[in-house]
């Protein structure tokens, strides 16, 4: 007993700055070159082992917040997650994205690939908002996936969530230069370095970017009340300016520059809908946050379902009023706003519509700083990053050394890359993470692992099959340059029969707190939307997609699998004795 207590007493010891190879790699497998040896030896087995090995929600919620070593503090209520996801989602995107893709692909129709996209975003929004009710940790969608899909598909999750922090944050530091810039130069790239030694697309540094990003991260560390407080009250500011901006825009509209309203057709609608659904990204680093909410389930609804519904909305009525202002040809592709005013002689409203853009753009940064840091806090828990990432300082409550790791890679990432380049990645990965959860969710309602019989989870498999792949041959017409009617009647009725054979399978687990209506056509509809948003992207987005897979599925190979395989099977302190000798 004595010596229990002698030890937990030096584990509150020890300083939280820390960085010994214990801290990094404390699995077996790692403890010399011999023990890697032998464990690699074993990648087969391990691999095998580990691909479907599912989590529980006593494990994600209890056990893995251990690695932490510290609590992070519950004090956000639904005020809070409303303008956190206010903060995050508008600004993001609207501004970011908007000129440039109505500028090269929707033309007016920008509104309908926002609502599009919205209509999309808000389904997913739901299955988070289902997941974070009944299980609030802060791996969000991480651990959502570990528990239903398993590992592997949990650890590749990771991977996109960590390529989704670093070119989302970095995105938004290249945007906030351009918009800054925007102010007092005409041109975008005049506070950038231009490199010609480098490839197109990555040859305008951006210092100013890199400073932005390190700031908001800064404040994310300090404390999360701290930082909600910060962006609640500028989030309402910003909200009076938009509504400024939408009516003096309105004043100013002329309906002919709606027309043409599809110039690229819908093909181009959708282009721009699979792009634009970055516009929508930041309510997954909300769900994060369930961990630090005082009433999961009556804050997260509220806080998530409710504003991205009026955040949809928004975006429309803003989209309108900037095509019916300026004619979709003379829209800035980089700072859309600001412009638009400057053409039409309102040069003092071009100051308040940057100003907003970057209060917009700064408040996502620092919700990006805070989920994504989450994000990374409950993965280093799974030890499928090093586990001296999940700590949680005693002080702040907030997970310092996850924050660091998203805000050195991004940092960098916004130095070097360009907005177009880091778009496209970035909605590559969230819809491709947006369509899992779809999916988990179905797994979740459909499947229980302790009284499903064989039987019925081949028949949701087979009728989950027959609806992915239906959305895919559906998504395959569309980009065919010869599709015809009945390749859309074939997809669309093979997917209306997947999706009805779940709807005949009996149910083995319902929401205790908050559910997703419609089930399963809802969560059906929105792995097709998914899926159809990310076949329009282009085959160069999916290169990227891949690429970054195949540099995903390395690391775990060499790494992530033994790690978590050892934290499965931890081997008794005596037996790590005798292997010593």
């Amino acid at each position: 007993m004595e010596s229990l207590e002698a030890k937990q007493a030096a584990e509150e010891r020890r300083s939280y700055w820390r960085w010994s190879k214990e801290d990094f790699f404390p699995e077996q497998s790692f403890e010399n070159l011999a023990s890697y040896r032998t464990a690699f030896s074993q990648t087969g087995y391990r691999l095998k082992e580990r691909f479907l090995s599912r989590s529980t929600q006593e494990m994600e919620m209890v056990s893995a917040r251990r690695e932490s070593e510290h609590e992070m503090k519950r004090c956000l209520n639904w005020w809070d997650l409303v303008w956190l996801c206010f903060g995050s989602v508008v600004g993001s995107g609207i501004f970011v994205i908007t000129g440039q893709e109505a500028h090269d692909n929707a033309g007016p129709a920008i509104i309908l690939s926002y609502a599009i996209s919205g209509l999309s975003a808000l389904l997913s929004v739901f299955c988070y908002t289902e997941f974070s009710v009944e299980i609030p940790v802060a791996g969000g969608s991480f651990s959502f996936l570990r528990i239903e899909l398993g590992d592997f598909v949990a650890f590749i999750t990771a991977g996109n969530i960590l390529l989704e922090a670093i070119v989302g944050a970095a995105g938004l530091g290249r945007a906030w230069t351009s918009y800054f810039t925007s102010m007092f130069n005409n041109n975008p790239d005049f506070l950038r370095i231009y490199v010609p030694g480098l490839p197109e697309g990555f040859n305008m540094l951006d210092p100013l970017g890199m400073v932005v990003i390190w700031i908001a991260n800064s404040i994310a560390i300090y404390g999360t009340r701290q930082a909600s407080t910060l962006n609640w009250i500028g989030s309402v500011v910003s909200a009076g300016l938009i509504v400024f901006i939408t009516v003096v825009a309105f004043t100013h509209a002329n309906t002919s520059n709606l027309v043409p309203f599809f110039p690229f057709g819908a093909g181009g609608v959708f282009r721009a809908a699979a792009v634009v659904y970055w516009s929508y990204t930041g309510f997954d680093m909300v769900a994060t946050l369930a961990e630090e909410t005082k009433k999961p389930s009556r804050d997260i609804p509220i806080g998530l379902a409710g504003s991205m519904s009026l955040i949809t909305v928004v975006y429309c009525i803003m989209c309108l009023a900037l095509t019916m202002m300026v004619k979709y040809t003379e829209i800035d592709r980089n700072a859309a706003y600001s412009v638009a005013f400057a053409s039409i002689g309102m040069n003092w409203a071009k100051y308040i519509v940057s100003l907003c853009a970057l209060k917009g753009m700064t408040s996502s940064l620092l919700v990006n700083a805070m989920g994504q840091a989450r994000y990374m806090t409950q993965i280093a828990r799974a030890h499928m990053i090093p586990p001296w990432f999940s700590l949680v300082h005693p002080k702040t409550g907030t997970p310092i050394y996850a924050t660091l790791l998203v805000a050195v890679f991004s940092s960098i990432a916004a130095f070097f890359s360009s907005l177009d380049v880091l778009s496209t990645v970035l909605s590559f990965s969230t819809l491709f993470i947006f369509m899992l959860m779809a999916v988990a969710l179905l797994v979740r309602r459909y499947y229980d692992r302790d009284s499903t019989p064989t039987n019925q989870l081949n028949k949701l498999i087979a009728c989950l099959v027959v609806i992915i792949t239906s959305c895919i041959g559906g998504t395959a017409v569309w980009n065919g340059k010869n599709g015809r009617w009945p390749g859309y009647v074939i997809a669309c009725s093979c997917w209306f029969l997947g999706t009805l054979g779940l709807q005949l399978l009996p149910k083995q687990r319902a929401p205790k707190k908050w559910g997703i209506p419609l089930v399963p056509w809802l969560p059906s509809l929105s792995i097709g939307m998914n899926l159809f948003l990310l076949g329009s992207l282009g085959p160069e987005a999916l290169w990227r997609f891949l690429i970054c897979t195949v540099v995903m599925i390395l690391y775990y190979l060499l790494v992530g699998v033994h790690a978590t395989y050892d934290v499965a099977h931890p081997t008794p302190p005596e037996s790590k004795a005798e292997a010593r000798m």
